[in-house]
């Protein structure tokens, strides 16, 4: 691939919360020596981009640029999968937020398009950058500390101030169980697998599900929730407990990951960079073709968008339900 002058070239469709986040951390990949250069946002001009790339009308304007080669894609979710079929379509490779969309179908729509378009089209799983989670990741797959006999997610926030309209309207938003819980739920099955039977409780905005999965930990379990206290604290933890030690993550405590064994406690060291950072600079480095495969793929979104739905059915049922198998 042809790449301008300045690297690769790349615009942010749309200017909210996420596009903001996506636009400083392509800063902080062109600073930390990779060749790319935010050229371009949609969006409110009212809400300042980092880096203060020119702001165009719309995505149509933005995916005519020849000098883009890659789009984050941080609208609102009902715009996700025709903004992104707009975009390889139009030669861009595709970093897209999630949730991808509400129903697995959509989102197996957008990965046969993208398998036949020549383009990464890459899901925004930003936990499986983030520090702390693929290290956990890496000693459940090497048993360093034995098997895993359990293991609890939590992930909690004050409703979303901004979007209000879209937030509550959880026929475009999803709810908490897709905005937040997602991030879970695509963890635990990229650690232990897929789940056989999910059991939810509580609503979409409050959702706790423990799942069965086969040659996995006893329990996996997973809470996810938006809390009506705007002065709620964001928590971001898991509790894993393996034969022979437990391991903690507390995004507020002081060490956020600690290893607990044999009556000691230890803290591992994490990298500075966010999630985001790791996620941005892996995509660029695949459109580089530095890198040969993916961290997280369509097909993998499919799978959490097929598991979210079960557990939107186990609320509406009060009961276990067994997560579709989309074909793939």
């Amino acid at each position: 691939m042809s790449l301008p002058s300045g690297g690769l070239g790349v615009g942010i469709i749309g200017a909210g919360f996420m596009g903001r986040t996506h636009a400083a951390a392509y800063l902080s990949a062109r600073a930390a020596g990779l060749p790319v250069t935010l050229l371009a946002a949609t969006g409110n001009r009212a809400s300042p981009i980092p880096g203060d790339p020119p702001h165009l009308p719309d995505a149509r304007a933005l995916l005519a640029l020849d000098t883009i080669d890659a789009v984050s894609i941080c609208t609102y979710t009902d715009s996700h999968v025709e903004l992104a079929l707009d975009a390889l379509a139009a030669g861009k490779h595709v970093l897209l937020e999630k949730p991808v969309a509400l129903k697995h179908g959509e989102v197996q729509r957008l990965a046969a398009a993208a398998r036949g378009s020549g383009r990464v089209c890459m899901p925004a799983m930003c936990m499986r950058f983030w520090p702390g989670w693929p290290w956990l990741r890496e000693q459940v797959l090497a048993g360093r500390f034995g098997a895993a006999h359990t293991a609890e997610f939590a992930r909690l926030s004050a409703r979303p101030a901004w979007s209000t309209e879209f937030y509550a309207d959880h026929r475009r938003s999803g709810g908490a169980l897709f905005d937040l819980h997602i991030h879970d739920v695509d963890f635990l099955r990229w650690c232990f697998g897929d789940p056989s039977l999910v059991t939810s409780m509580g609503s979409c905005e409050d959702v706790r599900t423990v799942y069965r999965i086969p040659g996995g930990p006893a329990e996996v379990s997973a809470r996810g929730a938006w809390l009506d206290d705007p002065a709620t604290p964001f928590v971001m933890r898991y509790l894993v407990r393996f034969e022979e030690a437990e391991a903690r993550f507390d995004l507020d405590a002081a060490s956020p990951l600690r290893v607990h064994r044999g009556g000691t406690s230890e803290a591992v060291m994490l990298p500075p960079a966010t999630g985001y950072e790791g996620e941005v600079r892996h995509f660029v480095e695949l459109v580089l073709g530095r890198v040969a495969r993916p961290v997280a793929t369509l097909d993998e979104a499919v799978a959490v968008t097929s598991i979210l739905e079960a557990e939107e059915r186990s609320l509406e049922s009060a009961g276990s339900v067994a997560p579709l198998s989309p074909p793939r």
